[in-house]
């Protein structure tokens, strides 16, 4: 065991000889490391925590009683070959959170970047990548292969199916399905999800100004205009927008790219758009 100096380890706790402790971490009682595992600096892990296999947690990150952090794949396709999972900085993991390393079949690693907050129930499956500044309301579950953007907000309870992607500063609502790809700066939600706007106050917050504000409306609704199809609308607002602003862009080549889901789409009737604005 490569240990620097400064480190607290409660003795109730086993730290398996491999494993890669920074300076000033601090274990608790009844924690399990792994042999394979990297602790960073001024980790802290509270009590009652397991980090499995090739888990990597990143400096600063916080780990609350009963996370389990790199626990094999939910997938019958994994044959056991050595995967992982890496974990950014700074990040603070709830009560009984749980995060599983990738599977031999696919990128064989899960990824979750800086300042993510897990509240308490919360699952990031195998090959997962979810970007910085996440929330996860408690219970917010992720199936495999996910792809998470930046400042991304998943509400209590809601699950999101495996392949799915989220683009950047979108909002989920709790107890939402999410079956298909959400947009970048949409708000989501329902059982199927559907969008409901933009994310507007997500948006101010984020210090977007309100002319990029308002061209993205724009943008939004020239690409859900029921009166002709999806692929003309994308190639109508690249030309209108596409040069206009790198948000608007981002969700242009978002639907463009595609994936292996369908995207979400706004409701036929009584959807209503950007209803959380705060004028």
């Amino acid at each position: 065991m490569l240990m620097k100096v400064a480190t607290f380890i409660h003795p109730s706790s086993v730290v398996e000889e491999g494993a890669r402790l920074g300076e000033g971490v601090r274990i608790g009682p009844f924690c399990h490391i792994s042999a394979d595992s990297i602790i960073g600096d001024r980790v802290e892990l509270v009590g009652h925590v397991s980090v499995m296999g090739a888990t990597t947690v990143g400096a600063g990150t916080k780990v609350y009683p009963m996370a389990t952090l790199g626990a094999p794949p939910q997938n019958t396709k994994h044959k056991g070959g050595r995967t992982t999972l890496v974990i950014g900085e700074n990040c603070t993991i709830r009560e009984a959170v749980t995060m599983h390393v990738g599977t031999d079949s696919s990128r064989g690693e899960t990824s979750v970047g800086d300042n993510g907050n897990f509240l308490a129930y919360a699952h990031i499956a195998h090959d997962c990548v979810v970007g910085k500044n996440a929330t996860f309301a408690n219970g917010a579950t992720l199936g495999g292969h996910c792809e998470i953007g930046d400042n991304v907000y998943i509400g209590g309870l809601t699950a999101v199916h495996q392949f799915v992607r989220i683009g950047d500063n979108a909002f989920i609502g709790g107890c939402s399905a999410v079956v298909g790809d959400i947009i970048p700066y949409a708000i989501a939600a329902g059982n199927r999800a559907k969008l409901r706007g933009l994310n507007i106050v997500g948006l101010k917050r984020s210090g977007l100004p309100r002319s990029e504000i308002y061209l993205l409306r724009k943008v939004y609704r020239s690409i859900f205009d029921r009166s002709r199809s999806v692929a003309e609308n994308i190639d109508l607002a690249r030309a209108e927008f596409g040069s206009s602003s790198p948000a608007a862009t981002k969700m242009i080549d978002f639907i463009a790219s595609g994936g292996k889901r369908h995207y979400a789409v706004p409701p036929l009737k009584g959807g209503g758009d950007d209803a959380d604005d705060e004028g």
